[in-house]
């Protein structure tokens, strides 16, 4: 891995609309943003910063420690509170910024490395993410598990929730099982970007593909930019969204802290 240097920002909005307040709830005794910015801090950053819209957020992460920006409350996506951020710190065109949700509190550092290193070593890109192989039918056609295909040089051609890329003959045939092709790939939802993008991000409208799927991605490939796409190096386990969620993140970090 190289040396260059990377920042973390972690945006944590207080009103989730399923689980109002979630970085604050308590996963074995810490809030949850406190474990997303301990991961965070596992990784080669060179800063990690948690933005947020809510004072009892900002109260919290200064109470572990964390560098914390308060940013505006109404920004329509997490990108446009990234670039906040950027803004506030006042950060130069070609610094590299990677997008660590506040909802991840077992985020591997890996991933975190990762993806800013595949930016920095990809100088046609002006963001990277992460994907991995989808081995089940019922993931493939879940259009909550968004698919990702890309090109020869690892640059995204199309992100979608529908299944692609299509196994005509397979599904013509209305075989059930999973066609037996390396393509189909799951999007992780975590970013590396330079900030230059970001600053061009929020000056463009939103694009009709973005819309249609309701996946902001799709605004940076409408305007003609690339993002690098590669196999993650160890796969995040899920995020919480759900209080089903946030009880499975308890389990299995109850059981991690009893076995250290």
């Amino acid at each position: 891995m190289s040396n260059a240097a990377f920042t973390v920002v972690i945006p944590a909005r207080f009103g989730s609309s399923r689980l109002p307040g979630k970085p604050l709830a308590d996963i074995c005794g810490k809030p949850m943003i406190q474990h997303v910015y301990e991961r965070a801090c596992e990784s080669n950053a060179s800063r990690v910063i948690i933005a947020t819209d809510d004072e009892r957020i900002v109260k919290a992460a200064e109470g572990f420690g964390a560098e914390v920006c308060l940013t505006l409350a109404g920004h329509p996506s997490g990108t446009d509170r990234l670039q906040e951020v950027t803004r506030l710190y006042e950060m130069s065109d070609n610094e590299v910024i990677v997008n660590v949700q506040g909802d991840e509190p077992l985020i591997p550092a890996s991933v975190i490395n990762q993806v800013a290193e595949n930016l920095m070593q990809a100088p046609d890109a002006g963001a990277a993410t992460l994907a991995e192989s989808i081995k089940t039918r019922n993931d493939l056609f879940n259009p909550n598990v968004v698919k990702v295909v890309s090109d020869l040089q690892g640059y995204a051609l199309y992100f979608s929730r529908a299944p692609m890329p299509w196994a005509r003959d397979e599904f013509a045939a209305g075989d059930q099982a999973m066609p037996n092709l390396d393509m189909f790939r799951r999007h992780i939802g975590i970013y590396a970007y330079r900030v230059g993008l970001l600053n061009q991000y929020v000056q463009w409208p939103q694009s009709p593909l973005e819309s249609l799927e309701s996946l902001e991605q799709l605004r940076l490939l409408w305007n003609g930019h690339r993002i690098h796409v590669a196999d993650a190096l160890e796969t995040p386990p899920h995020g919480v969204d759900t209080e089903e969620d946030l009880a499975a993140v308890r389990t299995l970090m109850e059981k991690r802290l009893a076995q250290a």
